[in-house]
């Protein structure tokens, strides 16, 4: 197996990844479903004008496998996978991406404009693992060649690659938990993933399973005897819903569905005295799916209280609590934000400030102002509820807003 350094300015970045930017280590698990999921859009672009590469009727789907005995969490896939060139390219240099490279070919045709928002950048999220991972031990096969390929590394400025004998077509990529990282969390319990994916990956369009075991007790009869040994039963579970409940048509949701994803998604135990679902187009693209409480949180007039909306990027969990999308005197909305337009940092989880966000948060204060609005005009009894929680926050906003909205928030 050969031997190879990584690139300088990768082995920087890679110290960088596991020691800095990011702030959660739970999300390599996101990055790498991210990653299997951009591979499985990429199949399926090139399956447009090659359908050779793929079987048909052939099911497309991200697997996790738990093994305690050897410590390791399996993610496969499979999607387009790499030849051997490309996990040199992809994996040795931070600073090139596959998906970089395939988005540069696509930029003069139209098929390109139209699908490089499915694209991710492969490469800079993957080091992710290594936060949590002593060792990764990744195996891929490209439709275009004939041998897979076997990449290793611990992180430490080296990796191992070799050609290797692959059946099918993906990516398979092995971690080797650190024993100090366990102590902390336990990445080998099952429903600590399967809590995770719900997290972080539940609207992946792809299916993503694994296998539960339960263990069933022996039975006995009445005079002691063991009439069955025990036994494992395995049952394969997919994890994530895979419809988002905001990109799906308003006239097609029940009221108890969008109850139901409230309680869940933002642990609540009232129902939203209102909610509000919108799409807006034009310069920016973004969906919102926002809920006004029925009652005030317990610490929601304290400095302890957080404010902010849940923001995802093409259905992929970004940051929990942005309070750049909100104004202080609105921080009783729950709710959500998705746009394949936000600019994204090198670890998709700190959005960078810009025109883009400044121009949502603006739109998202003005349909709530108008939603308040048309609850007092039309619901007076429902608007005097939400007033004896909330009245206070409206009131200090007339204090702080002097803008174009200060009329608009006295008539509230």
């Amino acid at each position: 197996m050969a031997q190879r350094s990584f690139k300088a300015e990768t082995q920087q970045l890679l110290d960088l990844v596991i020691n800095s930017i990011y702030t959660h280590r739970e999300i390599f698990l996101r990055e790498v479903v991210s990653n299997a999921s951009d591979a499985i859009d990429k199949l399926k672009f090139k399956a447009l004008t090659e359908p050779e590469i793929m079987k048909e009727d052939e099911s497309l789907e991200i697997k996790l496998d738990i093994d305690k005995e050897s410590k390791t969490l399996t993610i496969e896939d499979n999607g387009i996978g790499m030849t051997f060139d490309e996990v040199v390219e992809n994996i040795g240099t931070i600073a090139k991406s596959g998906s970089k490279e395939f988005l540069k070919k696509l930029k003069s045709t139209k098929e390109g404009d139209a699908i490089n928002e499915l694209i991710g950048q492969f490469g800079v999220g993957f080091y992710s693992v290594f936060m949590v991972a002593k060792k990764v031990s990744l195996k891929t096969k490209s439709p275009y060649s004939d041998e897979g390929v076997l990449w290793e590394s611990t992180g430490d400025g080296k990796y191992s690659i070799e050609k290797i004998e692959k059946e099918n077509r993906g990516t398979q990529i092995t971690l080797y938990f650190k024993d100090d990282v366990l102590k902390e969390e336990d990445y080998l319990d099952q429903y600590k993933i399967s809590e995770l994916v719900k997290k972080y990956s539940d609207f992946i369009s792809y299916p993503i399973k694994m296998n539960f075991y339960t263990e069933k007790p022996e039975e006995k009869d009445d005079k002691g005897n063991v009439t069955k040994e025990k036994e494992i039963e395995v049952e394969e579970k997919t994890l994530n819903s895979m419809k988002p409940l905001w990109l799906r048509n308003k006239s097609e949701i029940k009221e108890e569905e969008y109850e139901d994803f409230y309680k869940q998604s933002f642990h609540a135990w009232d129902k939203p005295i209102d909610v509000i679902h919108a799409k807006a187009e034009g310069k920016i693209e973004y969906t919102m799916l926002l809920f006004i409480p029925e009652k005030a949180p317990y610490d929601f007039y304290s400095v302890n209280y957080e404010r902010g909306l849940k923001l995802y990027s093409k259905q992929i969990f970004i940051m929990d609590k942005n309070k750049d999308l909100l104004p202080e005197y609105l921080g009783f909305v729950k709710g959500l934000v998705d746009s394949p337009d936000f600019s994204l940092n090198i670890s998709r989880e700190i959005l960078q400030h810009s025109s883009q966000l400044t121009l949502v948060a603006k739109n998202i204060e003005k349909k709530i102002l108008q939603s308040l609005k048309y609850m007092l005009e039309n619901s007076r009894e429902k608007y005097e509820k939400f007033w004896s929680e909330f009245g206070r926050a409206i009131i200090a906003g007339i204090n702080v807003d002097f803008g174009a909205n200060s009329d608009k928030i006295k008539d509230l």
